[in-house]
């Protein structure tokens, strides 16, 4: 099969196309579920994150595979959301310690819901093609290492 960029079929484009284009339109949806909370597809995995404990803003960039100038907005906003807050850590002055607050933890667990997202990426899709699905996207995701790994 010869993909064409320009075509207007989905069924023409490149791999990379489809991919780039199945995955924007679920974040979108995502987007929109997350709204809700006054989140997004980069501040929910920071509070999930912080449900496992305190940590510094260095420490979520890296956990999160961001740069720390990115982190601050992402803290900054869920700040403003009181869903965190940020004081000193007490083993280290210089920098300071970013907590999920109990508001933070209950969006959280509701917005991380594992329902939405399952019928946001799966559908259209048998059963069988979900379990394909994701045994592709494991073996893409075990074969693209993340930043900093490889």
């Amino acid at each position: 099969m010869d993909a064409n960029p320009v075509s207007r079929e989905p069924k023409d484009w490149p791999t990379g196309r489809l991919l780039s284009a199945v995955t924007r339109r679920i974040e979108r949806e995502w987007n929109h579920h997350l709204d809700g909370w006054d989140l997004n597809h980069a501040s929910m995995p920071v509070l999930l994150h912080l449900l496992a404990g305190p940590r510094t803003q260095r420490q979520l960039a890296a956990e999160s595979h961001i740069t720390e100038q990115t982190m601050s907005r992402i803290l900054a906003r869920l700040e403003r959301s009181g869903y965190i807050t940020r004081e000193d850590d007490v083993n280290d002055r210089r920098r300071r310690a970013v907590a999920i607050t109990p508001g933070g933890r209950t969006a959280a667990l509701a917005a991380a819901s594992p329902r939405p997202a399952e019928e946001l990426s799966t559908r259209g899709l048998s059963e069988e093609q979900i379990a394909t699905l994701r045994e592709i996207l494991i073996t893409m995701v075990e074969a693209h290492p993340r930043p900093g790994e490889g």
